[in-house]
């Protein structure tokens, strides 16, 4: 994914800090649905490594955060967007779809059954959340929704 880093951090500060700057440098414009739109996703991913003690049986164990906050979906017609900030909502829609029919696919498989392709290579965003999807993970899922006036 274009501009992707990856910092080594010592302290919560330090994880603060880079939330504070990334919400700074996220794209939001206005639309005719919502005053201060988000035109982008964020995804923070904190990883902690844990190492015992060197020694004979010296083990690592290493546990992944991922801090999602998806832009919302809209509809061309509602927002009264033209060129880039349409094909802003578009790619916007896109990525929100490729998420979705990832989750589809892994909601399909039952009784242990094995899984069928689930399509991460759709997006950058599903690339990016593969970890927290499948495999030995937990995911938890806030939202927040709101009714829209029209």
């Amino acid at each position: 994914v274009s501009g992707l880093r990856s910092l080594e951090v010592s302290d919560v500060k330090d994880i603060m800090k880079l939330l504070e700057t990334g919400n700074a440098r996220r794209k939001t414009e206005s639309t005719k649905a919502n005053a201060t739109s988000s035109r982008s996703h964020a995804v923070l991913e904190i990883q902690v490594n844990h190492a015992s003690r060197p020694g004979v049986h010296a083990q690592s164990t290493l546990g992944k955060l991922a801090l999602v906050d998806l832009a919302g979906s809209e509809r061309a017609a509602e927002t009264g967007n033209a060129g880039q900030k349409l094909r802003d909502g578009a790619n916007i829609n896109k990525s929100l779809l490729a998420l979705a029919n990832c989750i589809n696919a892994l909601g399909k498989a039952t009784g242990g059954r094995s899984l069928g392709y689930v399509p991460y290579r759709h997006s950058k965003l599903t690339r990016l959340l593969k970890d927290g999807l499948s495999g030995n993970s937990r995911t938890c899922m806030v939202a927040t929704v709101s009714c829209a006036a029209h």
